[in-house]
């Protein structure tokens, strides 16, 4: 379909839900198609850093600060939205530094450009035909004009970034001058966003959203999911205690604890009002993020830090690991290299078949047995199934494919002992590998290498056909 019979019958849709020939022609010079838009779309990238990095970053000293100075700015409007709606003024204030610096970086595209392009692509049609019907009834209410529709490439509009359904059903005329202008109103915005957290995200008024925590290595990690509820006085028990120590109170108040990084990275304890971090945006570490800020703004001392870095694997792996996980029969929702909760899902349920620490978090040892389940029952002598090549890197680079062999084991040739590989250098033996291939996957497999030490052919490391997989990085 071409995109101006795309755009007639979009139209036509607008007026049968109720926008007048007035705004529909007033928006017409702006209801363009942006191929540029799309691309971006497409070609998006996000929450690439583990939680500490991207949580040092956007929950930075400066921004708690601009918080608070906001709070006592807007001191009445934040009272009253409190009053009103029950949302605590440092959680509104968090977002509000989130998403537009208080204002400060809204963005600078037509939003009626944006969505248009956006509901012409295929990928989130409706979706985005829904927004751009929002946005000509915000334009029809008399909110704002068309020309000062600006937001980002996205279609968000105002300094809490509301998508046009949200604006139109939450924004509230907080100032009194009879518009609701999510734009340029301080007043509005304050009102909108505790508005659409109290009412469109179901905020429980007087409860709490996110604690740190301290968590004993003998928990059982398997209680660490978002979708385990247990009681404070059952964290208690299990050996959690509030970060500087403190006991948590023994009462019957439901929390999941939640481990953004595993094991070894920060822990918190997240309650029902968490839900509203996650549905306003469902990355988790965003989600995490804005709860930390929250409770730095409201003066909870900086999070603890890791004892060594926690390593998250690259884009490209996340995306392979979640490819293996769908053969294995998990589902991970998307495959998208992006670690989200249905993904994390199935990383615990992977931990657990195989006897890992189940914390969600996936490393190469995961990705491992993932590929390439380790040979139960190795005899003396050999090493288990690819999950120690691939993890720890033990092999020499140079390996040997067999048919026959079903376990890791020392071949005829050997290094010099003083000889180190260059990228194995722990290791002076070559081995040979089959984790039980079969004559006819062994034919599929890519061509061997010629190696420079010996002349010696190996197979193109961590390359995959199907279920089958070459292991030593």
């Amino acid at each position: 379909m071409s995109f101006d019979r795309f755009l007639a019958d979009l139209k036509q849709q607008a007026a049968a839900a109720g926008v007048s020939q007035r705004a529909l022609a007033e928006a017409s010079p702006y209801l363009v198609y942006d191929q540029g838009i799309v691309n971006r779309d497409r070609g998006q990238r996000v929450f690439g850093q583990v939680f500490t990095e991207f949580a040092g970053r956007m929950a930075a000293v400066y921004r708690m600060q601009q918080g608070q100075a906001k709070i006592k700015t807007y001191a009445a409007a934040f009272a009253r939205a409190e009053k009103e709606y029950g949302v605590p003024p440092a959680v509104i204030a968090a977002f509000w530094g989130l998403e537009s610096d208080f204002g400060a970086n809204m963005g600078n595209l037509p939003t009626l450009r944006s969505l248009v392009s956006l509901a012409y692509d295929c990928r989130r049609s409706q979706m985005f035909a829904n927004e751009t019907i929002a946005a000509l009834k915000i334009i029809d209410r008399g909110d704002l004009t068309p020309m000062e529709m600006v937001g980002s490439w996205a279609g968000e509009l105002g300094q809490t970034q509301f998508l046009p359904t949200h604006y139109f059903n939450y924004a509230v005329d907080y100032d009194g001058d009879g518009h609701r202008n999510l734009l340029r109103s301080p007043a509005d915005v304050i009102g909108s966003t505790a508005n659409y957290i109290a009412n469109g995200l179901k905020w429980r008024r007087g409860e709490p959203w996110l604690q740190e925590v301290r968590v004993p290595q003998n928990i059982p990690w398997d209680q660490a999911d978002l979708t385990i509820q247990l009681p404070r006085s059952k964290w208690a028990q299990l050996g959690v205690t509030y970060a500087d120590g403190r006991a948590l109170p023994n009462d019957n108040l439901q929390a999941s604890l939640l481990l953004p990084m595993g094991r070894m990275g920060p822990a918190f304890l997240a309650y029902a009002n968490f839900a509203a971090y996650t549905e306003w945006n469902n990355s988790l570490i965003y989600s995490t993020t804005a709860g930390y800020l929250a409770n730095r703004i409201a003066g909870a001392p900086p999070m603890l830090r890791p004892a060594a870095p926690v390593v998250q694997l690259p884009f490209n792996e996340i995306r392979e690991l979640q490819q293996l996980l769908v053969r294995a029969g998990f589902n991970v929702g998307k495959v998208d290299g992006v670690l989200g909760q249905q993904s994390r899902s199935a990383v615990k349920a992977m931990q657990i078949k195989y006897g890992l620490p189940a914390d969600s978090w996936p490393t190469r040892r995961c990705r491992s047995n993932t590929a390439c389940p380790p040979t139960p029952g190795p005899p003396p002598n050999c090493w288990r199934g690819c999950a120690a090549c691939r993890a720890h890197k033990l092999l020499h680079p140079s390996l040997r494919l067999s048919a026959k062999a079903t376990h890791f084991q020392p071949s005829q040739t050997q290094d010099s002992p003083n000889r180190k590989s260059p990228t194995c250098p722990s290791t002076t033996l070559l081995y040979r590998h089959s984790c039980r291939f079969s004559a006819a996957s062994l034919a599929s497999l890519p061509r061997p290498r010629r190696t420079a030490r010996r002349g010696i052919s190996s197979p193109r490391c961590c390359s995959a056909r199907g279920s089958i997989r070459t292991c030593c990085r």
